[in-house]
């Protein structure tokens, strides 16, 4: 079996809230490193909402989540993932030391996010139990075995320290994404590993950033173009590929479980802190954190709550 696992996040954009970035991996059988896995589990999981029936949505999470349908879909596959592995969170809090258990505390300091705690989640649901089981089953038939899902949250406070240190947010991602990568060769040190990743940008060479995190491996470079930047790894035995591709979280299902993983953590810590200030102030409007309407909660913020002090290293975004 090889590793093929897939990295994307939700939040870069945004300047409230936490930028969220994941990994998913699967064990798969060789023959489906670069197979559509949406067709090879085609009876547990589908891609669009037109005929899901009841299967599993798995698509880049701008297509699986919107506001005004709530969590739903993005809910039902991440925890029907996280049942797969034999994990069965009962709060955010829990949800929070499974995936992401260096961030967990830090996340946890924010008087915001402490009702992460008595956020309850409906894990053990008996639909999702029964979707979790033919996912399953589903990718025992193929060959092939989700094993493991991590993410790195990003707090704003440390997002800021990060931005001072690095001058550039798009540095501070491709930081965050270099610590999944070498959490996933550290995981499966004796194993080839196929990693995909969302290309974020317009960037194609990824060269002299690959080479200071990975100084002591070879370094070959498959490909630099428009679409798609590959590279391999090389120390030892084993060999390392990376894909960096545009549109990724479309065509990977791996990446498209990752992108889901990200925007379910971020929208329920987004609405810890909506539900913290809206118990200060019934009439205030919750936000989704992005730059004009993140301007609009701290307009509203001031007007609504003008004694209340808060850090704004802690709440704003410097970048």
């Amino acid at each position: 079996m090889t590793i093929l696992a897939g990295i994307d996040e939700a939040g870069f954009g945004p300047l409230l809230g936490p930028l969220v970035v994941s990994s998913c991996a699967f064990a798969v059988a060789p023959e489906h490193i670069e197979a559509d896995l949406w067709q090879v589990l085609r009876r547990s999981v589908g891609n669009a909402r037109k005929q899901l029936r009841a299967r599993l949505l798995i698509a880049d999470s701008k297509k699986a989540y919107n506001r005004d349908e709530g969590l739903g879909h993005l809910e039902r596959t991440v925890l029907a993932a996280i049942r797969s592995l034999g994990q069965v969170p009962a709060s955010l809090s829990d949800l929070l030391k499974l995936v992401c258990p260096e961030c967990q505390r830090r996340v946890m300091e924010y008087p915001w996010y402490r009702g992460a705690e008595s956020r309850l989640l409906p894990s053990d649901r008996p639909e999702l139990r029964i979707a979790s089981g033919v996912f399953a089953d589903d990718m025992t038939a193929a060959r092939a075995t989700l094993v493991g899902l991590s993410s790195y949250c990003l707090d704003v406070a440390y997002y800021n320290t990060l931005i001072e240190r690095m001058k550039n947010k798009s540095h501070v991602l491709f930081f965050t994404t270099t610590r999944l990568l070498q959490d996933l060769m550290k995981r499966f040190a004796d194993q080839d590993i196929h990693i995909l990743i969302d290309r974020q940008g317009g960037r194609v060479h990824y060269r002299e950033h690959l080479l200071r995190s990975f100084e002591s491996m070879e370094l070959q470079i498959v490909e630099e173009n428009e679409r798609r930047s590959a590279y391999v790894l090389r120390g030892g035995s084993r060999s390392v590929h990376l894909s960096f591709e545009v549109g990724a979280d479309e065509r990977r299902l791996p990446v498209s479980l990752a992108s889901m993983v990200s925007k379910y953590v971020r929208e329920l810590l987004m609405e810890c802190m909506n539900a913290y200030f809206v118990s200060m102030s019934s009439d205030l409007k919750p936000t989704a954190g992005y730059w004009t309407d993140g301007l609009r909660f701290l307009e509203d913020l001031a007007t609504r709550l003008p004694d209340f002090q808060i850090d704004r290293d802690r709440f704003v975004r410097c970048r």
